[in-house]
């Protein structure tokens, strides 16, 4: 999750809020790509999720890549919480998941390197310590109640609301991992365009990248059960935007929609203040029961862009979020995907014919569908399987127009596409088959 965010000074004008997110446009060459993706970290002789401070910590790791590697610290309250470096930074997600937040980048092929050398400088601080990091949606394991807490104020308030506006949001926090790709738009119309697309063809990256069918220690009865929680977990605030398929979408449509979903907090001096439940148009009167008579700054509308959760959102660049991690080659393959469909106008233009004669029935049961079923599912009439066969197809020919040999990144789609399997079916036929109903060979098999 997000980091505190700098967006600027006092609102004085309604109209800044839109210009806030128009104010990301940029020009084609301009373009880049920002790659992040969580990870679950674990103690190698007990398989326990791996705890904030001690010698076998995220401390610890956090203390090594700093001495070792020049990445700097970011604090909270005099925990360190984060670390940043040449436009990277080290998040953590509430139950220690470990993320990178890629720098923007130029090419996929740059992506695969910073991925990579990331997961090298991690490798060489946990693996003297007997830690180890698992790629996979949700943990398959371990229980709520096992999972270590973070010291960032802002998690101890969303814990809280979670669990009265929702059934499944502290699983959410706590339990699962996502790889996600970070992508930039040219203007208003492009935006909508791409919103569309990504939020249409988000079900598609599910099934493809669907890595979590285990879940308190058994099958959960799903490919994706991480996709599964956000299905119960605030209806306010996450889903698939039905609205933005309507006429008059634009940076101010998706304004309105922000605004009215409910607060967590306001970040002020280092700390997060309870505005759990309250109204950021209250707050733009100065009527914040949480602040009274104080006026929001343009940093405090950024933060509250980064709580809403639809399976595409919009900041200054388009967020798609539909995808489970996986192995080093689906955290690399899930930008070149969509890379392929986004950064190509034919291959956009083609992308959206493919799905603009979608009602919001399908696209909310083809949703359903890609987390149980994975590409084996279908809804009105559109099976999975077809709809990832074409726009992987289509994402390579995006990606081949681009001129740079980004293609062999889909190599882990076009398998998937090819076989009918993703992940999730290769994880089931081993608990199946040769790891006979046990889940322990899983942390080593999955470890990145």
């Amino acid at each position: 999750m997000s980091i505190p965010q700098s967006g600027g000074g006092p609102i004085e004008s309604f109209d800044q809020l839109a210009n806030y997110m128009a104010s990301g446009s940029k020009p084609k060459d301009e373009w880049r790509i920002g790659t992040e993706h969580e990870k679950f970290g674990w103690l190698t002789d007990s398989r326990a999720p791996l705890p904030y401070a001690g010698d076998r910590s995220i401390s610890a790791i956090f203390d090594g890549l700093i001495a070792r590697y020049g990445w700097q610290p970011v604090r909270e309250a005099g925990n360190i919480i984060g670390l940043v470096r040449n436009g990277a930074n080290v998040s953590l997600e509430p139950g220690g998941q470990f993320e990178l937040s890629g720098a923007p980048l130029a090419s996929i092929h740059a992506v695969e390197a910073e991925t990579r050398n990331h997961l090298d400088e991690v490798r060489s601080i946990a693996d003297p310590l007997g830690i180890r990091f698992m790629g996979l949606g949700a943990a398959p394991q371990w229980r709520h109640d096992q999972m270590p807490v973070m010291p960032k104020g802002r998690y101890r308030l969303m814990t809280d609301y979670m669990g009265r506006v929702g059934t499944h949001g502290t699983q959410m926090m706590y339990r699962t991992c996502t790889v996600q790709v970070n992508l930039d738009y040219a203007s208003e119309a492009d935006m909508v365009k791409k919103l569309r697309v990504a939020i249409a063809l988000q079900p598609v990256a599910t099934a493809l990248f669907a890595s979590s069918p285990f879940f308190d220690g058994k099958l959960n009865g799903h490919k994706s059960w991480r996709s599964r929680i956000w299905r119960g977990l605030d209806n306010s605030r996450t889903g698939m935007l039905p609205f933005v398929f309507e006429d008059g979408m634009g940076f101010q449509r998706y304004v309105d929609w922000v605004l009215d979903v409910p607060m967590y907090f306001v970040y002020r001096d280092g700390k997060y203040i309870n505005a759990l439940g309250q109204s950021f148009r209250d707050f733009l009167q100065g009527e914040l029961p949480a602040l009274p008579g104080e006026l929001p700054t343009l940093s405090d509308w950024a933060d509250h862009m980064t709580t809403v959760f639809p399976e595409a959102r919009v900041k200054k660049y388009i967020e798609m979020r539909g995808a489970d991690c996986g192995d080093f080659g689906h955290i690399v393959g899930l930008p070149a995907f969509w890379v392929g469909l986004m950064y190509d106008q034919g291959a956009l233009d083609a992308a959206w014919d493919l799905v603009k004669g979608f009602d919001a029935e399908t696209r909310e049961g083809l949703r359903v569908q890609a987390s149980v079923a994975g590409l084996q599912g279908q809804a009105g009439g559109v099976k999975l399987h077809d709809l990832a066969r074409a726009a992987v197809a289509l994402s390579h020919t995006g990606l081949a127009q681009r001129g740079l040999g980004e293609e062999r990144h889909l190599a882990p789609m076009v398998a998937s596409v090819a076989s009918g399997e993703v992940q999730a079916d290769r994880w089931l036929q081993h608990f199946h088959g040769d790891w006979a109903g046990d889940l322990t060979p899983l942390y080593e098999a999955s470890s990145l």
